[in-house]
């Protein structure tokens, strides 16, 4: 594949236009001092650049036929006309970064602070209810915290042992609070943590608080991490993609394109349109991302409408403290149970001094604290839960704008003066990479299914097979952008291509499809 899209590109120039009219190339001035001005405004040597036009056999890419260039000079221009487009190409993508990065830094923003509200909020609530006895314990709770926040930002790893190590530790520190006539030894506490979590799982001190936990946790948490690392992801390998180096087909391509200009003596020569339109679709559509690029918006938008949905991520944080305030109550309330079993498979603990028993916590505390997080569970009220949907809103319509960016990219790329005339001056003559030419009044009939309004397409006099042209639809397309078409007048007969992209509507609507059936790659804006 790779092969054939570089024999293409080196074909293009091959591909003849409508020829000069009569008397065109006599007309030309055989001087260099025009083309002398603008390299030696952009620092090349004056020394080797020729004052007329001299033979061009030396060249290796532009036409060999009269030059103002050395092949020093052809070589400079090469590199000079990469950098350009491909400045060009990064130009035009640069909004695109911009935007994945810009909402990937709004929706990191609001899951920390959400993280953080949640924990600000169980502090306030714990303190409350607990008062002395929750700011004893407040590293447990916030050591919970911090394990959450170290999933999301950076390993993705651990979330499971972190949520089971957090019920060990509360169990260890609130069985000894229910039963101060005794005193638990390391070991027995170790028993005690083993019993809760053996596999028959029937123990449960905390009831089903901690699996109902788990699974609401996790399943934000992963589908947020998830959510943030696909923006994170899709701004770098837009980047990157936006920054690939040009084939050697494509230099060569490009320097066709803007630079042979400069070396037959025409500067001032604009590039044919559909020239650099063959140029960009060829050059970039082979380092694009669709057709993976619509499933990847499409995943992004999945997973947006996830966390603030089934997954909420704010509805997962603020219930931490409710999961919490729930287990607590159960193991108060199911106690002397709980406390038969454990002394059954742990043995007796040995009582403790009568002067060191202190008072279990009382009932009504647990059950204030139950209240006031159920409370809290009902009515999120943060301020970035309020805007997140407000936020996947703005993802939504903004993803909608790029979803045609790598299909529209050449166009928007042809679009700047360094690299082909301007739409309105198509009638005008410009380059055609073998020297000058006209756009012509030529006509290629198409007939469209399911778009009766497309009659007549135009563009080149017809080229050879294996190459590329391009016009204005007269008429337009407003229906029907699905389909197949008849092309006729290029090469022997009439064939039928899929149309697989369009851009633009009425009269300044492009259409695209295969020239060559089954090829990727190789197509044509007409």
């Amino acid at each position: 594949m790779y092969v054939l899209r570089s024999l293409l590109l080196l074909l293009l120039p091959l591909c003849p236009g409508p020829g000069p009219g009569p008397g065109i190339e006599a007309k030309v001035t055989r001087s260099c001092t025009e083309t002398r001005q603008i390299l030696g405004a952009r620092g090349y040597s004056l020394s080797l650049l020729p004052p007329a036009l001299i033979s061009g056999e030396h060249l290796r890419i532009c036409p060999q036929e009269y030059t103002c260039c050395s092949s020093e000079i052809e070589q400079k221009l090469t590199w000079e006309t990469e950098a350009t487009f491909r400045g060009l190409v990064e130009e035009s993508g640069s909004f695109l970064v911009h935007t994945l990065a810009a909402r990937h830094r709004r929706f990191d923003e609001v899951f920390r602070e959400m993280l953080s509200s949640a924990e600000h909020s169980l502090s306030l609530l714990f303190h409350r209810s607990f008062g002395r006895l929750y700011a004893q314990h407040t590293p447990l709770f916030s050591g919970l915290f911090s394990r959450l926040r170290d999933y999301y930002e950076r390993s993705g790893e651990g979330l499971d042992d972190a949520l089971v190590d957090f019920w060990a530790q509360l169990l260890e520190k609130m069985f000894p609070l229910l039963h101060p006539q005794y005193i638990f030894s390391p070991d027995y506490l170790f028993c005690l943590t083993r019993l809760a979590s053996s596999a028959d799982d029937s123990l449960k001190p905390f009831g089903d608080s901690p699996r109902r936990l788990r699974l609401q946790i996790t399943r934000a948490l992963v589908a947020a991490r998830a959510f943030i690392q696909g923006l994170e992801t899709g701004r770098d390998v837009v980047s990157e993609t936006l920054k690939m180096p040009l084939s050697e087909g494509c230099k060569r391509a490009v320097m066709r394109l803007t630079g042979c200009p400069l070396c037959r003596g025409v500067p001032s020569l604009p590039p044919c349109r559909g020239f650099c339109l063959n140029v960009a679709h060829g050059c970039i559509g082979s380092q694009g991302l669709d057709p993976d690029w619509g499933a990847y918006l499409d995943g992004l938008l999945f997973l947006a409408e996830k966390i603030q949905g089934p997954f909420s991520f704010e509805l997962a944080a603020q219930s931490i403290g409710v999961k919490i305030a729930e287990g607590l109550m159960h193991l108060q309330e199911n106690s002397v149970g709980l406390s038969a079993q454990v002394f059954q498979e742990c043995g007796s603990p040995q009582p403790a001094p009568a002067r060191a028993r202190r008072a279990p916590a009382p009932r009504e505390e647990v059950g204030r604290l139950w209240s006031a997080a159920a409370a809290e569970e009902e009515r999120p009220t943060t301020a970035a839960g309020a805007s997140l949907p407000r936020l996947v809103w703005e993802l939504r319509e903004r993803l909608g704008r790029v979803r045609g960016f790598w299909a529209g990219l050449p166009l928007t790329v042809c679009g700047d003066p360094r690299v082909a005339a301007d739409l309105s001056q198509e009638a005008a003559p410009c380059w055609t990479g073998a020297g000058r030419g006209r756009p012509g009044p030529a006509w290629t009939s198409i007939t469209g299914e399911g778009c009766p309004g497309v009659r007549r397409v135009r563009g080149p006099s017809p080229p050879p097979p294996l190459c590329w042209v391009w016009g204005g639809v007269e008429g337009g397309c407003r229906e029907g952008r699905e389909g197949t078409f008849w092309v006729n007048g290029w090469g022997p007969k009439s064939r039928r291509f899929p149309l697989v992209g369009w851009v633009g509507r009425g009269c300044s609507q492009y259409l695209f499809f295969h020239l060559v059936s089954g090829e990727e790659g190789l197509g044509v804006f007409i």
